[in-house]
């Protein structure tokens, strides 16, 4: 990948003018566990008729700009009215225009590090202050006192549940204790949540509080992260400003149309996500049987875990050349020395995982 050369760098807004291309390490490999995917693809029922509605779609014209068929069925999904469904090209879209919308100049973003790093890529773009709260480094527990008091001073609080990378429940109670805490908005990232157990989405708040935000996404459990989609459920005032900030026309024809495919089929990805659950207590158990050989693993609500072992960066490169396996590496990123991260994915691919594991392991 190209850099920006000094010249040119010296032309960036000042915001921008530290960052790099974004570079998820990406490799040809037989076993890809490295983007938190679902492995197990569409529902042969549902690629059948999202086939079908791709081909009657017509690409000479532009899209709905609010995608408005789509909103009306999550709408309807979610028993919420549409004016509360902002639809954007993927999650990472709608949290872009949340910061461009909200944040700026002299508004304070409150992020729970280790937590997903476009939170603060976002912020520092749109020149918001970011104040960490961190996690417990033992179990990455939010430090829920600390939280909420940081929320009253602050524009945009973000608790992603369950987190990337670790795989923690933020409990709907704090999420409640932060909207009637904070001056601003408060953002719920529930994109894993279909993995997690019943009953943890902050969504039943969203009657009570009008600064509460909870984003979802169909690149998970929905298979669809090629197709870029994904959603947020908050007051229509909110809503009018997202789609106030947006571009024009962001979420294409065809990813319209297939993900209402995804919405009215829904119930049929429920076997794929009990699979992925199974699948995610048996490689938890397997990595837990090489403590002895250094591994550390926590528990996760995701379809992915996070694992610390000596040498991470070393045992991920061995994972991709010798075994063909690329997994997430976190090992030098601020709170996750040595981690990598695993997705779940098929049991044909878990177990390519943790065969090789048990052989690279010293």
């Amino acid at each position: 990948m190209a850099a920006i050369d000094d010249a040119l760098r010296s032309a960036l807004r000042p915001s921008a003018a530290a960052l790099e291309p974004y570079d998820p390490a990406f490799a040809p490999v037989r076993v890809n566990l490295s983007a938190n995917e679902n492995g197990l693809g569409l529902p042969p029922g549902v690629a059948a008729e999202l086939g079908q509605a791709l081909a009657r779609t017509a690409t000479n014209r532009y899209p709905r700009p609010l995608s408005d068929e789509l909103r009306q069925e999550i709408a309807l999904w979610h028993g919420v009215a549409p004016e509360r469904v902002c639809v954007g090209n993927g999650g990472d879209e709608l949290l872009f225009n949340l910061f461009v919308a909200f944040g700026g100049a002299g508004r304070t973003l409150v992020d729970c590090p280790p937590s997903f790093s476009v939170y603060r890529l976002y912020a520092e773009l749109a020149e918001t202050e970011v104040v960490d709260v961190p996690r417990d480094p033992a179990d990455f527990s939010l430090d829920e006192a600390a939280l909420v008091d940081a929320a009253r001073g602050a524009s945009v609080v973000v608790v992603t549940s369950p987190n990337n990378p670790t795989g923690n429940l933020a409990r709907p109670g704090l999420v409640r204790e932060l909207c009637g805490a904070c001056p601003g908005l408060v953002l719920a990232d529930e994109a894993y949540m279909e993995f997690a157990d019943a009953g943890q989405s902050s969504e039943p708040l969203l009657g009570e509080f009008d600064n509460l935000v909870v984003l979802h996404t169909f690149s998970k459990a929905f298979a669809l992260a090629g197709a870029r989609v994904g959603y947020v459920l908050a007051s229509p005032g909110v809503v009018a400003a997202l789609n106030a900030v947006r571009q024009p026309y962001s979420v294409n024809v065809l990813s319209q149309a297939a993900a209402l495919v995804c919405v009215r089929r829904r119930d049929e990805f429920a076997p794929s996500v009990e699979l992925i659950r199974r699948e995610r207590a048996r490689v938890l158990d397997g990595l837990r049987r090489l403590a002895g050989r250094g591994v550390e693993v926590w528990p996760s609500q995701g379809n992915f875990l996070l694992l610390r072992v000596p040498s991470a960066h070393v045992l991920w490169e061995r994972l991709r050349d010798e075994r063909s396996v690329l997994v997430r590496d976190f090992s030098r990123a601020p709170g996750l020395s040595d981690c990598l991260r695993a997705t779940i994915g098929t049991p044909e691919e878990n177990d390519a995982f943790l065969q090789a594991m048990g052989e690279l392991l010293p």
